[in-house]
Order: structure tokens, then C-alpha cells, then sequence
């Protein structure tokens, strides 16, 4: 059994036999207040899939970690869940050309920040959610077809404590009924889709430029409101904004620009479109150095990059991982120098992000920067200074090679011709 693993090869072949046309992904997360007697705190979980047979074959695997499975249905027959769940794959027989496959499964909530991470405030004891799923952790929130390039639109429905704020990838609000509903996305990965729900401390904006207006949301956990400075993150993000608004030729493409700073991050940052997740420790608590500043505009500019180039255009593998990370790696100095007060930040990118990349290179785990993703295992080893700053370093090689001009009309080029794809 190939357990929670999916390989490249696997990926291919279902690629190749189906496509997806969408979700709707139903979550009661009321069960993460409270006590619990449970060993597994768990929420429930309702996911439709409506997908195409496109090629040779009537089997294939939809993707779910989870503890249990209450029921699963496909084209309105029972499919006995112990039968057909091993606890990482359902298995599907008897596909038609159209198919409607409905999972309704217990998922638990994490404490590693893999899926659907709970945080319990030690101060307040107020509970906060949030979601991370970069490679492959969707699977533990919702059923799913785990791989990059099966891109679908989604819609979202959320039941959440009543005094509870939800945030997903499009637009919401809680109806009459108390569930919380969002816009359905633009075609998108598995891996950006994402779901931020409690009592957060919420600031908004708006990015206005001539027929262009973004609503800009910003928020933190309650206890640390008095420290966050909006305003700031508000500034890089509309700079962020124009730089790449002049340079792509290609508007935002995903409505509203929500940015959460969570507790127990396990990385920087995440790229999830309309909702971008960050380390709560880009939140400063007193004093600190311009550096840190110029960091944290980094980030932001970083993720904000990703929205062209990882959203918009989305690897098929995560062989191309690599370029992804070091097209936002490069971008996020390059706007920095020209769009931000963070003038010196190529300095910043040879002294520090290079220096990770040289560090990276000479221990025993080095590797090209086009790595060999056979399976989800090696993806997830790849996250790396190679990765992001040597690749990162390979393309302002090139733009100084190509040409700044040549460059940038390349990659207006491409978003316009693959646009979610």
C-alpha cells in the first residue's frame, strides 16, 4: 500500500484520466471550542466532487486523511467505506464520463500545522484555526485529488462558533442560518486553497487604482492587537500592488487580498490566493531593526508575486517547485529595490539569501536546482536555500543576461497564455 505517498508517476495517470470541474467543501468546525474527552479532536467533513472521465479507464483514487469515514457515494451509489478507504486513499471503480463523488468523513484537527491547525490561546483561552497545506495536507481538511495540476474552482461553506470571524480564499459572509459561504475561486490547487476561522483581531483597506479596487484585510490573534502594526503591512502591500500591476500587465486575478499572521507556523509564509497566511512573528512586540522590517517586506512581496506566478500558473509536478519559489525569491528584492523604502535590498539578497544558498550547497543533502521529484517524500525535502535563493540567483543572472525588458515581457506572456493552468 502506498500509505499517504503519491508518486509522480500516479499523479500522471490520473491526470490523464480525468479532470475536475469542482468543489463544494461543507465544514462544522463548532467542535473546536469546548471540552473534549476524544484522544483526536475531530470536525466534520462534506466534500462533493464533480469530475470527467477524459481518458482510458474506470478506476482511479480520490485522496483523504482522516480518522474515519461516516459514508462515501459516487453517481448516487453507497460505497462501503471500510471497503474502500485505507485511511490515505478511497478507491473509485465504475467511473462514468460525468461523475459526482460525496465524502463525508471525521477529520481531526492538527497540532503539527499540517491540514486544519488548532491554537489555543494560553492567555485568554480564546481557539484559533487555520489551515496550511503545501505539498500535499489539503487531504486532511477535505477529499480531494492531491496534485498540483488538477486545478478546479471551489466553493467553500463553513459552520463556526457564533462569535467566530471565517475567512476563506474568495469573499463570505454567515447567512441567516449561521453558516458562513464563500464566492466560489477561480480554477485553483488543492494546495492554496485555505480556511482561517476564530475571534481574530481584523483591520481592513482598500487598493484603489484606476478601475482596479482590491479590499486589503489584515489580522492577528486578539492578544497581540495592541503590537500589530497594519498600517505598515498596508503600505508594502499597495506598493507590492502597483510594482506588479506595471510590470505583469495582468490585474489580481482573485477579488479580495486578506493577509492572517497565525500562531505555531510552521514556515514564513503561504501563498493561498485572496487569504495569505504568515508567521505571527512578523508581529513585533517592541523595538527592532530596519532588517526586520525589510524581512517582513519581503514576505509579503514574496507571497504577493506568487498570485501571477504559482496561482495564476501553477507547476504540473513539484519538479518545477524550484521555480516557482525562486521566481518569488527574485521578485520579492526586485520590488523591494523599485516599489518600496527597502532601497539597498539586493545587498540584502547577496549577504543573506545567497548566503543560504552557499551554506545549502556545500552540506551532503545538496542538489541541482531542477531537483528529481519522484514522489510527495522528495518534495517535501526540496523546500530549500537551493531551491529558493540559488534558484533565485540563477534568474537575476538571467535578467541581467536577457534583459529586464525581455524578462518581464516573457512572463506577461505567459500569464496571459496560461492563465489557470
Amino acid at each position: 500500500m502506498p500509505g499517504e505517498n503519491l508518486s509522480r508517476d500516479e499523479a500522471h495517470e490520473r491526470a490523464a484520466l480525468l479532470s475536475v470541474d469542482g468543489y463544494e467543501v461543507a465544514l462544522d468546525l463548532r467542535s473546536a471550542v469546548g471540552e473534549s474527552t476524544e484522544a483526536v479532536r475531530t470536525f466534520r467533513s462534506v466534500t462533493t466532487i464533480r469530475f470527467r472521465r477524459t481518458g482510458e479507464g474506470d478506476t482511479t483514487f480520490a485522496d483523504l486523511v482522516a480518522p474515519s469515514v461516516t459514508s462515501v457515494t459516487l453517481n448516487g451509489r453507497e460505497l462501503d467505506p471500510a471497503v474502500v478507504f485505507d485511511g490515505a486513499r478511497i478507491t473509485l471503480d465504475g467511473l462514468a464520463d460525468e461523475n459526482v463523488l460525496v465524502v463525508d468523513a471525521q477529520c481531526a484537527y492538527s497540532r503539527t500545522g499540517e491540514g486544519l491547525h488548532r491554537f489555543v490561546d494560553p492567555e485568554d483561552g480564546e481557539v484559533y484555526l487555520y489551515t496550511q497545506y503545501e505539498p500535499a495536507d489539503a487531504r486532511r481538511v477535505y477529499a480531494n485529488f492531491e496534485q498540483p495540476d488538477l486545478k478546479a474552482p471551489y466553493r467553500f461553506e463553513v459552520t463556526a462558533p457564533d462569535a467566530w470571524t471565517v475567512w476563506s480564499n474568495g469573499a463570505g459572509e454567515r447567512g441567516a442560518d449561521g453558516v458562513w459561504r464563500f464566492a466560489e475561486t477561480a480554477p485553483i490547487s488543492t494546495y492554496i486553497t485555505c480556511v482561517v476561522a476564530g475571534p481574530y483581531h481584523y483591520v481592513t483597506d482598500t487598493y484603489r487604482r484606476g478601475d482596479v479596487e482590491i479590499p486589503l484585510g489584515a489580522m492577528c490573534r486578539k492578544g497581540l492587537a495592541k503590537h500589530f502594526d497594519a498600517d505598515d503591512v498596508f503600505l508594502v502591500t499597495k506598493q507590492g500592488f502597483d510594482f506588479f500591476h506595471d510590470n505583469f500587465d495582468y490585474p489580481y486575478p482573485f477579488g479580495k487580498y486578506d493577509q492572517a499572521f497565525v500562531p505555531e507556523y510552521n514556515l514564513g509564509a503561504m501563498e493561498n490566493p485572496g487569504m495569505v497566511t504568515f508567521t505571527e512573528e512578523y508581529i513585533y512586540r517592541g523595538k527592532v531593526t530596519r532588517a526586520a522590517y525589510e524581512r517582513r517586506a519581503n514576505t509579503i512581496l514574496h507571497e504577493m508575486a506568487h498570485m501571477w506566478f504559482g496561482d495564476l500558473v501553477t507547476m504540473v509536478w513539484w519538479d518545477d517547485l524550484w521555480l516557482k519559489e525562486s521566481f518569488a525569491d527574485f521578485m520579492g528584492s526586485f520590488s523591494l529595490a523599485e516599489a518600496t523604502r527597502f532601497t539597498d535590498s539586493w545587498v540584502t539578497f547577496a549577504n543573506n539569501r545567497k548566503a543560504w544558498a552557499y551554506r545549502a550547497d556545500q552540506l551532503p543533502s545538496t542538489h541541482p536546482v531542477t531537483a528529481d521529484i519522484r514522489d510527495l517524500e522528495d518534495a517535501k525535502l526540496n523546500f530549500d536555500g537551493i531551491t529558493y535563493a540559488k534558484g533565485a540567483s540563477v534568474l537575476k543572472q538571467l535578467v541581467a543576461y536577457a534583459g529586464r525588458d525581455a524578462f518581464l515581457e516573457g512572463a506577461r506572456r505567459y500569464f496571459k497564455r496560461h492563465a489557470y493552468g
